[in-house]
């Protein structure tokens, strides 16, 4: 099992697990490979340091720390991450009923929780035209289904 460093067309840096490097020539080839934090299917493949099982270096020097772990961006994108996930899983996805559903809960012939799906830009400017608050968030298309 391979796992590469990739970066897409805005930046964004993460992992992949491949079978071998052809395995990702292919998948990437197919438009199969996809940034979790924007979908952008423009994958670049970036150095990796191979990694070395040494036993007897090992014991003499302290482990060091991943480079993402030390960088800004790469921690704002994992908190972001974290924060979509925790959305989705404390929310109802009512799909394209989101505006309706929204109106029941509001006026209150539905039970009040939370909920998200898809709207229109019209149909986010009636809501907000009756008092109703929404936001639009993007979610990245890994976290829609299940990931393997």
């Amino acid at each position: 099992m391979k796992v590469l460093n990739l970066r897409c067309a805005h930046g964004h840096l993460f992992e992949g697990w491949f079978a071998s490097d052809d395995d990702f020539v292919s998948q990437n080839g197919r438009g199969l490979v996809e940034c979790p934090m924007c979908a952008d299917k423009v994958v670049t493949r970036m150095p990796t340091a191979p990694r070395l099982n040494l036993s007897s270096t090992a014991a003499k020097e302290p482990p060091v720390a991943p480079a993402q772990a030390a960088d800004p961006e790469a921690q704002q994108q994992a908190a972001w991450l974290a924060a979509v996930r925790h959305m989705m899983a404390s929310t109802e996805d009512v799909g394209a009923r989101f505006a309706e559903e929204a109106r029941r809960i509001h006026y209150g012939e539905s039970e009040h929780r939370g909920i998200r799906g898809q709207a229109t830009s019209d149909e986010r400017e009636a809501l907000r035209d009756e008092g109703i608050e929404t936001f639009a968030l993007p979610v990245p298309a890994a976290l829609k289904g299940p990931l393997q």
